[in-house]
C-alpha cells in the first residue's frame, strides 16, 4: 500500500506490547505537529456492493518496520515502539469481492486524524482507509473511525515478546493466545497473514454484520494451526 511523506521524527510514541488496546493508547505521545495526509490515489475499481460482514485488521509494526523503518515517510510509526496497530476496519462482501472506493468528497479533518494516530499511526494510512473502506460503510470519517476505535479498544493483545521468543511457535499458538484473552473470540475467527518466510505480518479478526466475532470464510483464514510461525521481535 503506497504511503506519502510524514513529518520527521518527533517524540517517541510508546505503546505497551501486552495490554488492552485501550491501555496502549494512554501511553502514546504524539509529536506537536502532524503532517497533513497526501491525496489518496485509488488502487482498484469502485465497488458498491452489499456488506456481508467485516474484518478488523491488526498490523504487526516490528515486521512492517524491518523493511520500511529507514523510510522517512514511516517515521511516525517506526521511530517509536509500536506493537500492533489498527490497519483498518473493512467491510466485506459475499464471496471474494468487497465494497471499496465508494464515491465521497469528504476527507478526515486534522482533528480526526490526530485523534486516531495512537491507533493508526500514519496520517496517510488514515486517509487511505477512509477513502477505500470507510466511505462504503459510514456517512462521515468521524463515524467510521469512531466505530473502528470502539472495536479496537475492546481487543486485548497477547504478550508478543514472550511469543516471539518461544521455540517451535505455530500459527495455532498465536491464535490461542488471542482467544485466551478475548471473550467470544475463537480460533476460527482469526485470519493470519504471513510473509513468504513465515513471518507474521497481520492478524485479522473476522466479524459478523453485527460486528461480533464470527468464523472467517472458508479458505480465507491463512496458515493452518500447525504451520510454523516467526514473529519479529518488538
Amino acid at each position: 500500500m503506497a504511503r506519502t511523506p510524514l513529518m520527521a521524527r518527533g517524540p517517541a510514541l510508546l505503546l505497551a506490547l501486552a495490554a488492552p488496546a485501550a491501555a496502549q493508547a494512554q501511553s502514546c505521545r504524539l509529536p506537536a505537529t502532524i503532517a497533513s495526509p497526501a491525496p489518496v490515489v485509488p488502487d482498484g475499481p469502485v465497488r458498491q456492493i452489499p456488506i456481508a460482514d467485516y474484518t478488523l485488521a491488526l498490523s504487526w509494526s516490528p515486521a512492517f518496520c524491518r523493511s520500511h523503518g529507514p523510510d522517512p515517510r514511516e517515521a511516525l510509526q517506526c521511530s517509536g515502539r509500536f506493537g500492533f496497530i489498527l490497519h483498518g476496519l473493512w467491510p466485506e462482501g459475499r464471496g471474494r469481492d468487497w465494497p471499496q472506493w465508494c464515491p465521497t468528497r469528504l476527507r478526515p479533518d486534522p482533528a480526526t486524524v490526530r485523534r486516531h494516530l495512537c491507533m493508526t499511526p500514519s496520517p496517510d494510512l488514515i486517509a487511505h482507509e477512509w477513502a477505500k473502506h470507510g466511505s462504503c460503510m459510514s456517512r462521515t470519517p468521524q463515524a467510521y473511525f469512531g466505530a473502528a476505535a470502539r472495536l479496537w479498544r475492546q481487543v486485548r493483545l497477547p504478550d508478543m515478546t514472550a511469543l516471539a521468543t518461544r521455540r517451535a511457535l505455530t500459527a495455532g499458538d498465536l491464535r490461542r493466545a488471542f482467544v485466551a484473552l478475548n471473550p467470544g473470540l475463537t480460533t476460527r475467527s482469526i485470519r493470519l497473514l504471513t510473509g513468504r518466510d513465515g513471518t507474521l505480518r497481520e492478524v485479522h479478526l473476522c466479524l459478523s454484520r453485527a460486528r461480533r466475532y464470527a468464523a472467517c470464510p472458508a479458505g480465507r483464514d491463512g496458515p493452518a494451526d500447525a504451520t510454523a510461525l516467526t514473529i519479529a521481535a518488538p
